[in-house]
């Protein structure tokens, strides 16, 4: 069953295969050719007439090669639906390499679409390149070719059979890439750029004998440039129904000319002709034909040069494109008020409309539209003008019907209006200065805003008479070139007015009253005036007052150069409402102090009101106070700078000053100062004065015989100048510091150096040495020792003093002390003793009955204490008087001391000595000083 089932399979599947190879058509002709001007190749196929029957749906698949390489350079599929017309099938291949250069080879192969089996490919067919011929000489292609800015071109040179390429290059130099196989030569430039050069130029050299030189060099060039832009703005009109012009504008240079340059052309498309015209380009393109009794037009410009076509259309009703030609000769007629303008026009086939500009003084402009009869000229009147004022107009003209575009300005023409009496007021102010006997009144005016001359020649009368009383009016005429003159007049009131006059008429009078002297001595009182301050702001300084209501007006006014004669006087109104204003002017600058005064007006007089002072900005002091005066003390320093100005001599109101000190060579931090860091780093002590008028400062709490630096800078609302100058003080040596130093450091001191001088005596009087047995270094015999305390061996020890129970004895050893010079062998020398010893009785016991006795003692010179006096209380009941001369020879032998330890012995030298006095050593423990001296 398996078998059949695989025996099945392989049937259909042969089945379809075979049905497979049906399908396929195999191209049964083909022919190539080239166009060189294009460098193009043209392919021309076809396949079976069954194919063509069944109006097939084919594939094609189309290969080209270089021959002379060997390499497929294009692969492409063409798709294409056939009909049973059995027209042979057409493809076009451009090559990027001239045609020339090299031989191509063309084949296809075919495939019906819904078939999965390619046909076998065609045969080869070539069309030879000139690489295959046997020239002469060497040439190179593609020849004088034009190509297009930014893109690529490839150039061969070709020599004939047997010869190699040397050279092959371009002039100017460009990015290139070239490669030979030694009968061509292949250069390519990519992304071509326009040279300064009109053209490129391209050289090739090959190998050759000297006889045939002239066939181994050949060169050709090649232009770079650009398409032409589209036509724009691409329109045909008619000015008289006679000529139609077109025009456009010119676009972008293309960088080809001559020959190359781009070409126009119009074309009409109604009538299938060309337009026999000539075109002419500036900065626009203009062509012109005349109408014959076609009216309506499809006009087609096509703008071209050897790299691309551009067209452009226009489909127009000449009686819709009239563009009226430009109105000429124009005059006016004039009033004061009125110009009436008239004006010629070529136009007289159609009605036109015109408009007019008027353009005023102050640059506003106006138009006027004025429709047009079919004259000679045409005309219009403009009405609401100033007087004696001049205006500039100009015309152009539309087509009334089937408006178009308006006609190019006539030339513009100036025309002043007629003189007319002078309207409005002039604004005028006063300054009263008084003199001996009267007043001297200085007078000013200006144009105001509703004021106008009207005229050429404008003057100004000045009038004035006193209020009261029939005198006689005086007056007198100033020139248009003045704006202000003095009169004289007493201390009665008067009245003066001003007014303007021209060739035509006088304006309306200005008044202003003068009152009597009393009055004006009270106004221009300033002491009972108080100034005050008011505050700049970037456009101006803004001044505030009292609004009263009696007056029906405010006046200020100031100087723009306050420190100049004139001062140039200036003033501005304000209506009765108003309580305050920015005044503003252009000639205001920084650090200068200007002074406006307020002036309240009623029935043409003024009073002053009030009085302002400030400052459009302030600026920091030019100069810092001069100290004229430094008064030292110990602790302080006294400046005072009572010369400095604080007036208007200064760029800002002085709000006080600042002191500044500090040691010459430290930072300062003095106490009730503030500190203030300099840029450098250093730091001052600053004291603030807030008084302008306080001049005089006192720095406290400095040191004595101290260097100091200070400065006094004036300060105001700009600030102050950096510091950069000193004043340097040194204060004065304080003698009571030299006092206070002797009784609080040098006493002390020399106490001292008297209780150091003294402090041996001092410690051995109060607390004297004592040696400890046990640490001396005779103690270092063992066999002598009683139970654990070391015994002190009697001949390495100096006693401190000998006591003696009889007071002749004690005489006899200070005279013994006395005679220690003698030098005989059995003198007894007190200073050379060591121990004194008591008086020992063999059979006296301690227990017996005691008394208290006087001792004496004698000081040992070899030991630094002293001993004191004190009552012994225990004493021998029998004292000896035949000891005498036996004394010595114990009080000077200190080796018995170590026999006195034994009873024995002391019971033997007691018998040998045969004496009843005894002498007690006296421990330094129990010594004070409180005995005297022997």
């Amino acid at each position: 069953m398996n078998r059949f089932v695989f025996l099945a399979v392989l049937i259909s599947l042969r089945t379809a295969y075979s049905y497979q190879e049906s399908l396929v058509f195999p191209v049964t002709y083909l022919s190539v050719s080239k166009d060189l001007p294009l460098q193009r190749l043209l392919v021309e196929w076809d396949v079976g007439k069954s194919a063509h029957d069944a109006e097939l749906s084919m594939s094609f698949e189309i290969q080209v090669s270089r021959t002379e390489e060997n390499t497929i350079v294009w692969t492409e599929f063409h798709n294409v639906t056939l009909d049973k017309s059995g027209e042979p099938l057409h493809w076009n291949w451009d090559s990027d390499l001239p045609l020339e250069c090299m031989s191509h080879s063309v084949r296809i192969r075919s495939k019906a679409e819904t078939s999965k089996i390619w046909s076998q490919w065609s045969l080869w067919e070539t069309v030879l390149g000139l690489d295959a011929s046997n020239n002469g000489g060497l040439q190179i292609f593609p020849d004088e070719k034009v190509v297009e800015e930014g893109f690529d071109i490839t150039l061969c040179c070709i020599g004939r059979k047997g010869q190699i390429i040397k050279e092959f290059f371009l002039s100017p130099t460009a990015h290139n890439f070239s490669r030979t196989n030694s009968q061509i030569g292949l250069l390519t430039v990519k992304n071509v750029a326009h040279q300064e050069v009109p053209q490129i130029t391209v050289y090739c050299q090959a190998s050759c004998k000297e006889e045939e030189k002239e066939k181994c060099y050949s060169r050709t060039v090649f232009f770079v440039g650009k398409p032409p832009d589209t036509p724009n703005d691409f329109s045909c009109q008619t000015q008289d129904m006679k000529t139609v012009i077109c025009t456009w504008s010119r676009g972008g240079d293309t960088y080809l000319y001559g020959r190359h340059s781009t070409k126009y052309t119009l074309f009409e498309e109604f009538s299938q002709n060309l337009i026999p015209c000539t075109v002419s380009c500036s900065e626009q393109c203009s062509c012109s034909w005349d109408i014959n009794q076609q009216r309506v037009y499809n006009i087609t410009l096509t703008v071209e040069n050897p790299l691309r076509k551009k067209t452009a259309m226009d489909v127009f009703d000449v009686t819709h494109r009239i563009y009226p030609s430009v109105p000429f000769q124009l005059w006016e007629e004039c009033t004061d008020t009125e110009i009436t303008l008239y004006w010629k026009y070529r136009n007289k086939g159609f009605e036109l409309f015109c408009q007019t500009e008027v353009l005023h003084p102050d640059g506003k402009a106006e138009l006027h539209n004025s429709s047009g009869v079919q004259l000679q000229y045409a005309s219009i009147t403009l009405g609401g003008l100033q007087p004696y004022t001049e205006y500039t107009v100009r015309v152009r003209c539309g087509a009334a019907k089937h408006f178009w575009r308006w006609s190019e300005w006539s030339e513009a023409r100036t025309i002043r209006t007629e003189e007319a009496t002078p309207s409005g007021k002039l604004d005028i102010w006063r300054e009263i200065t008084p003199v001996l006997g009267g007043r001297n009144v200085t007078l000013f005016w200006k144009l105001a805003p509703s004021f106008r001359a009207n005229g050429r020649s404008v003057s100004y009368e000045i009038t004035w008479e006193k209020v009261e009383g029939d005198s006689k009016p005086e007056h007198i005429s100033v020139s248009s070139v003045y704006n202000s003159t003095r009169i004289s007049i007493d201390n009665c009131p008067y009245k003066i007015s001003i007014v303007a006059k021209n060739n035509v008429n006088y304006s309306l009078p200005s008044v202003v009253i003068i009152p009597g002297a009393t009055g004006t001595e009270k106004e221009l009182s300033s002491s009972e005036l108080k100034d005050d301050r008011v505050n700049g702001t970037d456009d101006g300084i803004f001044i505030s007052w009292e609004s009263r209501n009696t007056y029906d007006g405010y006046i200020i006014d100031w100087c723009n150069f306050p420190t100049s004669q004139p001062c140039d006087l200036q003033w501005k109104r304000f209506g009765p409402h108003t309580s305050s204003a920015l005044v503003s002017s252009v000639s205001f600058v920084p650090g200068v102090r200007y002074n406006f005064h307020i002036y309240g007006s009623v029935a043409n007089t003024a009073s002053l009101l009030e009085k302002k002072t400030g400052y459009l900005k302030e600026l920091p002091p030019l100069l810092d106070p001069t100290v004229e005066q430094v008064q030292l003390t110990f602790h302080a320093v006294t400046l005072s700078w009572d010369s400095y100005p604080t007036n208007e001599s200064q760029p800002g109101f002085v709000r006080g000053y600042h002191v500044y000190v500090s040691p010459v060579q430290e930072d300062c931090n003095l106490k009730e100062s503030k500190k203030h860091v300099l840029p450098g780093g250093s730091v001052l002590c600053k004291y603030r004065i807030e008084n302008p008028e306080e001049k005089r400062y006192t720095v406290k709490n400095l040191m004595p015989n101290t260097k100091y630096k200070l400065v006094v800078k004036a300060y105001t609302g700009g600030g102050e100048t950096p510091i950069v100058n000193f004043i340097y003080i040194e204060t004065p040596f304080n003698s009571n510091v030299l006092y206070l130093l002797v009784l609080l450091v040098i006493v002390p001191l020399v106490v001292a150096a008297l209780c150091h001088w003294k402090m041996k005596w001092v410690k051995e009087c109060c607390c004297p040495v004592i040696p400890s047995p046990n640490k001396s270094k005779v103690l270092s015999f063992k066999q002598i020792t009683i139970g654990s305390e070391k015994v002190l061996k009697v001949s390495d020890c100096v006693p401190d003093a000998l006591a003696v129970d009889n007071k002749s004895e004690a005489q006899k050893l200070h005279l013994w002390s006395h005679m220690s010079s003698t030098p005989t062998e059995d003198k007894i020398n007190v200073h050379n003793s060591s121990w004194t010893y008591p008086n020992q009785n063999g059979e006296r016991d301690f227990a017996s009955t005691l008394k208290p006795i006087t001792h004496n003692w004698f000081e040992n010179f070899a030991y630094s204490s002293h001993v004191a006096v004190q009552s012994d209380p225990y004493q021998n009941s029998e004292p000896s008087e035949t000891s005498k001369p036996h004394l010595s020879a114990v009080l000077y032998q200190p080796q018995y001391y170590i026999d006195i330890l034994n009873e024995d012995a002391v019971s033997a030298h007691r018998q040998s000595t045969g004496t009843k006095s005894s002498l007690r050593y006296i421990s330094q423990t129990d010594v004070h000083c409180l005995g005297r001296r022997l």
